[in-house]
């Protein structure tokens, strides 16, 4: 008996209700707080194009990490808002929930996923293209858009453009139309979810040719704020009766026989005689292990020899453009890639060109690989082997280098792993005198003899630590894994990071060896800001980030017993038999009751306003000397600081849906690491006091009558984002203060958003705007422009001081 199609009609208060929700998120410098836990929503506004009556729908947009809090509005990656015939709020594309891979969050840990869920277990190959959405609107026209965008762009090629490509091809095969199409999907109140597989468009990491590229049909939802799937057989069908290609699945009843055959194809990266990156798994759940049970999707992903191979890519376009190429992992195998790479590029001269156009990239490494007479696979097991096995295998030297700022708990959470299992623990500052970095990481390596993981307790805040750390660990024992505990510090929620490490530290008093809290809380407050404002965070596909082995996300707002059980789950996950016996709930609250309770350190430091410790203890401190006013440093310039999220989440949406060539020099600049870390817009510089001197005058007279400890802030203000410019020197936006509150001298108020070298200064974006302004953008200016949405983000006004 065939089953029942999926369906479900769309409730206009539901849906009203979680826009609302959604709109909600948009407000209050784009986060929302509930329950002390923060996300963010951004908005975006698209003409769908061919519509007769020139529709409009909203792409709804978290934050990716976002994802993994419990109190969203939606869980859905990939949503669009609209109207329907009555002018009534709908849903008009639905995306799959968000889903993860295994171990990756709590409910996808093993013990969960076989408590909760149950079969069939639909296994699907994990495509390796770029997801795209099909749905109809009510006045016949077919919406066809990528995860956040319509790609309704005039001047490129987007994913989504591309996609209609595929769909008109795939239609007329079957004498069938667009309007067709979006009829029987508004008919279904469904959206089609598909993968655009296409190495003519875009190369990824497997390999697409013409006789298997298209639109593989691997998903058909209910456009519903909750989530509702067909089960495959139903996608499969409608695959063959729309001209979609079909994605393989195969159905297993049970999760352990699912488990054993996942475990089975990691052993090879093969299923079918194809290279495979992963499958998703499809099946019901209980949420929490409660209530009826629901749709559910996870993913058992391989991640290598697929990170070697996007380093390979990464490596080779340095190349091709000039750049030293980078690289931390797989040292052997990538440097003997690299030489064949570069005598290809030598054989070949057209060959340089086409890759930096994403075209050859598969190619050129199946050629290197076919040389060698191995398979990625092949390499990774023989890099274990030296390594003294896989992960799955490691029992002993770990080290785990938390990246934090004062206050977050790193050290308690140190003192509960060194309660709950006797491991290792060096503190940074209980080491005094010259040269402290590498006299610490001796240390680390010391008690690695003695201990399978030592915790390498130092804030490691800032690159060049971690550099140090990475750097000194590998040149002495190459063997050792190293665990970034990232505790993750997003602008988002900085001012609440602040409010919670700052009430931590107050509240512990002098029971620190460098932050005497009790003694001088005023310094202690302008120490801590100074690592809020150094800190810099964690990019594991960037030096020398992607020298650590693997990655803890946490969270510094959080109670240090959440973190010490990610941490335990997450070195679980990664290391199976690093901890021989997982401790129990009352285990962990033990371990951070004594933590907090019984440590008393047995150094102290004085330290400086700087960071840097002070002598070597109560002996050696200096005299107390009469103070001297200091002379305030001069204000440099005068700028609107923006927050990075917002305008990374801008550029990254823009260039998500414009072609490969029009987004080359913003990925450029990416992989260059050129892209600033900070973003603001100068409203007027000391060097320009002369020319405006009323309006300086003005912005330093309000300085000087503002006392504020956390940045010379001056006030606030609203920046209007509307187009993006550059030409192959520089990028800048284009923005426009909201109100007339704050005066810009220069002639295009603008935030500049990298430079190719150094030798470029990011002044010359005057220079850039004026000739934009004159000449326009196009192939005879050499400039480039994507128009934006006219986007409002918030911005700080503050008196930048001369260092």
């Amino acid at each position: 008996m065939a089953a029942t199609t999926p369906y479900a009609k769309q409730n206009v208060q539901e849906v009203q209700e979680l826009i609302k929700n959604l709109e909600d998120s948009t407000k209050k410098d784009g986060r929302e707080k509930k329950a002390g836990k923060t996300f963010s929503c951004k908005k975006t506004g698209f003409n769908v194009g061919g519509s007769p009556e020139d529709l409009v729908v909203h792409s709804w947009r978290f934050q990716d990490w976002d994802y993994k809090l419990d109190n969203l509005p939606t869980y859905a990656r990939g949503l669009f808002t609209g109207k329907d015939e009555k002018g009534q709020s709908e849903i008009s594309v639905r995306g799959y929930d968000k889903f993860f891979n295994t171990d990756e969050v709590n409910a996808t840990k093993w013990r969960n996923i076989e408590n909760n869920t149950k079969g069939p277990y639909e296994l699907s190959l994990k495509e390796n293209g770029c997801i795209i959405f099909l749905s109809g609107l009510h006045d016949g026209s077919l919406l066809v858009c990528s995860k956040h965008s319509t790609g309704a762009r005039k001047d490129s090629l987007s994913h989504s453009k591309a996609a209609e490509k595929w769909v008109d091809k795939q239609l007329a095969s079957i004498g069938k139309t667009r309007q067709d199409l979006a009829t029987e999907l508004r008919n279904r109140n469904a959206t089609a979810v598909a993968e655009l597989c296409d190495d003519d468009f875009e190369e990824h990491i497997l390999a697409y040719g013409k006789d298997v590229a298209g639109l593989y049909l691997h998903g058909i939802n209910i456009n519903l704020p909750e989530f509702m799937t067909y089960p495959g057989p139903q996608v499969q069908e409608f695959a063959d009766a729309w001209g979609f290609l079909k994605t393989d699945f195969l159905v297993l009843d049970d999760i352990q026989t699912t488990k054993t055959f996942l475990d089975g194809v990691a052993e090879t990266g093969h299923y079918n005689g194809r290279d495979i990156e992963g499958f998703v798994i499809r099946c019901k759940t209980k949420v929490d292990g409660k209530g009826p049970y629901v749709d559910w999707f996870f993913k058992y992903k391989f991640e290598e020899p697929y990170l070697m191979y996007r380093q390979w890519r990464e490596c080779t376009k340095a190349i091709i453009s000039g750049r030293p190429a980078r690289f931390r992992k797989h040292i052997q195998i990538t440097e003997e890639y690299l030489l064949y790479v570069r005598k290809r590029l030598a054989e070949q001269p057209g060959l340089g060109q086409a890759y930096q156009h994403n075209h050859g990239i598969i190619q050129l490494r199946d050629d290197f690989l076919r040389e060698k007479n191995l398979k990625g696979f092949d390499i990774i097991r023989q890099e274990y082997a030296l390594l003294g096995g896989a992960p799955e295998d490691v029992t002993q030297n770990v080290i785990l280098v938390p990246i934090a700022t004062l206050g977050c708990g790193k050290t308690t959470v140190a003192l509960a792993l060194v309660h709950l299992f006797g491991w290792g623990h060096v503190q940074n500052d209980n080491i005094s005198g010259k040269g402290r970095p590498p006299r610490f990481t001796r240390g680390v390596l010391n008690l690695l003899e003695e201990h399978p993981v030592v915790f390498a307790d130092r804030n490691n805040c800032q690159r060049h630590e971690r550099a140090q750390i990475l750097g000194d660990v590998h040149a002495t024992q190459p063997l050792v894994r190293l665990v970034a505990l990232h505790f993750k510090h997003t602008p988002e929620i900085l001012a609440n990071i602040r409010e919670v490490t700052q009430t931590r530290v107050l509240k512990r008093g002098d029971n620190h060896q460098t932050i005497q809290a009790t003694t001088d809380p005023n310094k202690v407050i302008g120490i801590m800001e100074g690592f809020l404002q150094r800190f810099e965070p964690l990019n594991p596909n960037s030096p020398p980030d992607d020298g650590f082995d693997s990655m803890i996300e946490l969270d510094p707002t959080k109670r240090s017993r959440e973190n010490l059980e990610t941490v335990v789950s997450g070195l679980n996950a990664t290391y199976p038999k690093l901890i021989t016996e997982m401790p129990t709930s009352q285990d962990l609250d033990e371990a951070i009751t004594f933590a907090l309770s019984d440590y008393k350190p047995e150094i102290r430091h004085e330290i400086s306003s700087k960071g840097g410790p002070k002598g070597k203890g109560p002996k050696n401190q200096p005299k107390q000397q009469p103070q001297i006013a200091k002379k305030p440093r001069p204000i440099e310039y005068i700028s609107v600081n923006l927050s990075a999220g917002d305008i990374m989440n801008t550029l990254e949406t823009s260039f998500a849906s414009v072609s490969s060539n029009m987004g080359r020099f913003f990925k450029q600049l990416q992989e260059s690491r050129r892209v600033q870390p900070e973003f603001h817009v100068t409203l007027i510089h000391r060097a320009s006091s002369k020319e405006h001197p009323k309006l300086w005058k003005r912005y330093t007279d309000l300085h000087a009558a503002k006392d504020d400890p956390w940045g010379n802030k001056l006030g606030e203000c609203q920046l209007q984002l509307e187009r993006i410019v550059w030409d192959d020197r520089l990028m800048a936006i284009v923005a426009r203060l909201v109100g007339d509150g704050w005066p810009c001298v220069n002639e295009v108020a603008h935030i500049t958003i990298g430079t190719r070298s150094n030798d470029v200064k990011p002044k010359e974006s005057n220079t850039l705007l004026k000739k934009w302004l004159v000449e326009g953008s196009g192939d005879a200016t050499g400039i480039g422009e994507i128009a934006l949405e006219g986007q409002v983000i918030n911005g700080v006004v503050k008196a930048i001081q001369s260092r």
